[in-house]
């Protein structure tokens, strides 16, 4: 794979006086996320004996920097790069441990604690442990144990049926809710299995599986069932509804905002589902609402990553 035109192509971009921000952004928008853009910024620190992302970083600014960072990391370095941040900041970002980790698969977590360990030399499970509280807490311990189905396996109506009982006693079946139950079968089930519990569970007890989550659970908890819950419903319309949230009201969640939409566009033919599942639900395409939403390079930028 010769990944040299791109390479040069970047450098071009930032040499000399001024940056060349369109073909910048045109570069780093149209390179596949894996293992191609890793490629790409090997080739550019041997071939131009410079950082890429030293580059990126010393010719750009604010949360335009930003989303060139998150594009010539890679998916599995800025997940990295997010969580150790998210961590070790100023309080835990729930948000950020909730996209990265949550409704991932087996290899993906797996992966990801790799490759946090390898550049931290801690374990990802023992920063995350210390950063929540109780319930939360075995919550991310269960899903960084990597014990999901896999979403290959068919729906096992035997289970079907257990899960479902099992959930109505956890949560409604009982006076207060026995939270680790929930959260076990929330973290083991393949997207499939879950979804179908979610349907079968509103027909059997004509009460949405999500408004009863809602009721029995509250904070940081509630949120990662839902998130969880939602992804395995409909993903793309939980990343249309989690993309909505980031933009809507006075002030929008920046950083959240260009993350997702770097995530979203990371994963082939994903974009698309998203736009559909936007326009479905708040009657307007995702790419005027960004550009509504942001300005300058950055809004150049999002815009690309939305129409790529």
């Amino acid at each position: 794979m010769d990944t040299s035109r791109d390479a040069d192509a970047l450098r071009s971009s930032m040499k000399g006086f001024g940056t060349k921000e369109l073909p910048l952004i045109q570069t780093l928008v149209r390179i596949p996320a894996a293992p191609v853009m890793l490629s790409v910024r090997q080739t550019f620190n041997a071939r131009h004996k410079r950082d890429l992302l030293a580059d990126i970083h010393s010719e750009t600014s604010g949360y335009f920097r930003e989303t060139l960072e998150a594009l010539a990391r890679g998916p599995l370095a800025q997940d990295v790069h997010l969580l150790h941040d998210a961590i070790q900041g100023l309080g835990t970002k729930e948000s950020v441990l909730n996209d990265i980790l949550l409704a991932r698969s087996n290899a993906d977590i797996n992966a990801i604690k790799a490759a946090y360990q390898r550049a931290h030399r801690r374990t990802l499970e023992a920063d995350v442990k210390g950063d929540l509280s109780l319930k939360t807490e075995r919550l991310f311990t269960m899903v960084l144990a990597a014990r999901r189905a896999e979403d290959s396996a068919p729906v096992d109506p035997q289970r079907l049926d257990a899960d479902i009982r099992e959930l109505h006693a956890a949560m409604e079946g009982r006076l207060g809710t026995d939270s680790l139950a929930v959260c076990a079968l929330f973290s083991e089930r393949s997207d499939g299995q879950l979804r179908a519990v979610s349907q079968e569970f509103t027909r059997r007890y004509q009460t949405p599986l999500a408004r009863v989550v809602d009721k029995e659970f509250s904070g940081h908890m509630r949120d990662a069932l839902l998130y969880m819950l939602a992804a395995a419903e409909d993903r793309a319309m939980a990343d249309a509804v989690a993309l909505e949230d980031v933009m809507k009201g006075p002030g929008t969640k920046d950083r959240l905002l260009l993350n997702r939409l770097v995530r979203i566009h990371w994963r082939q033919g994903h974009m698309s589902q998203v736009k559909g599942a936007y326009r479905h639900r708040f009657k307007t395409e995702l790419v005027a609402r960004v550009r509504g939403e942001t300005s300058g390079h950055y809004r150049d930028t999002l815009v690309a990553l939305v129409d790529a």
